[in-house]
């Protein structure tokens, strides 16, 4: 049994239901049953009854509520007591990273920790907002770099970045629909967004799609689950002219001829990239890194 089995199983238990432990971990209600369904496999007992009014433990499932909690919190105590030989610096500080971070973004933070620190090792691990809440709370990230910041006392976050998103299109639908200050939001009424996967980033496809929903563009379903908002696929989806897909100016990725990126008139969608790290953190190298953030993020 892993950890996260183990934090899912007791998470579902204690909020009585799939969908209110799915909201707690910040993960899709199908994948959540998914390692639970995993976790029943693996031990050969059937661990939940599932009703219309949500669910309960079996008696084997309340048997592991017990064990789980206890292991969960030696866990957890374990990492506290390794804190205190760690705090000063020197091991790995491990950082989630999510796709189109700007470029550059950390360099200055990273510079200055090193500088600081030389004898702590980065280790950072490409994640979606989701699995980096999920690690954070499994103590299995130092700090994570989100799209959202989470509520509740249990993670400090300091916000890093605003970028205002603009519209990929192809060229010659741009020609069509850009302005003088733009391709109003309106104007794409039609189109298809290329989109992401909600379970990456719940609060952030809310905010998102609700705009543009007041805006009278259908977001259509949801991304398959698992797809990675990566250039390819932007790219990809917009070329053929019969969609478009949201980007920053300062976009990593070259354009190809055939696609276009303008402005959105107003700036109606601004993406904001929060680090996160656990409020309890007595680390000295983490803190330093995150002032640095805090000073590039004032220039």
């Amino acid at each position: 049994m892993e950890l996260r089995e183990l934090r899912a199983f007791v998470a579902v238990v204690e909020e009585g239901g799939l969908s209110a432990a799915a909201r707690r971990l910040h993960v899709s209600q199908p994948a959540l049953s998914q390692t639970v369904s995993g976790l029943e496999r693996q031990l050969g007992v059937k661990l939940l009854v599932r009703g219309s009014t949500g669910v309960r433990p079996t008696e084997a499932g309340t048997a592991l509520l017990g064990e789980a909690r206890s292991v969960l919190a030696r866990h957890d105590q374990a990492l506290r007591a390794m804190a205190r030989y760690t705090e000063a610096g020197g091991g790995a500080l491990r950082i989630g990273i999510p796709l189109e971070l700007p470029s550059g973004l950390l360099d200055p933070a990273l510079a200055e920790l090193a500088e600081a620190f030389p004898d702590s090792r980065v280790r950072a691990r490409h994640l979606s907002t989701a699995e980096q809440l999920a690690a954070l709370r499994a103590g299995e990230l130092d700090v994570g770099l989100l799209r959202e910041r989470p509520t509740g006392a249990e993670f400090d976050a300091l916000l890093v970045v605003r970028e205002r998103l603009g519209v990929l299109l192809a060229t010659k639908r741009a020609a069509e629909l850009v302005g003088p200050d733009g391709v109003a939001l309106d104007a794409l009424v039609g189109l298809r967004w290329v989109g992401f996967p909600r379970s990456g980033s719940p609060a952030w496809y809310d905010e998102l799609t609700a705009v543009l929903r007041g805006h009278g563009i259908d977001p259509g379903p949801q991304e398959p689950e698992g797809q990675a908002l990566i250039a390819e696929v932007k790219l990809a989806g917009v070329a053929a002219g019969g969609a478009f897909a949201l980007a920053p100016h300062h976009w990593q990725q070259p354009l190809p001829a055939h696609v276009t990126w303008s402005p959105l008139v107003g700036h109606p969608l601004v993406r904001r990239t929060w680090a996160v790290w656990p409020a309890d953190s007595t680390r000295r190298d983490l803190g330093r890194f995150v002032a640095a953030l805090d000073r590039s993020a004032r220039r």
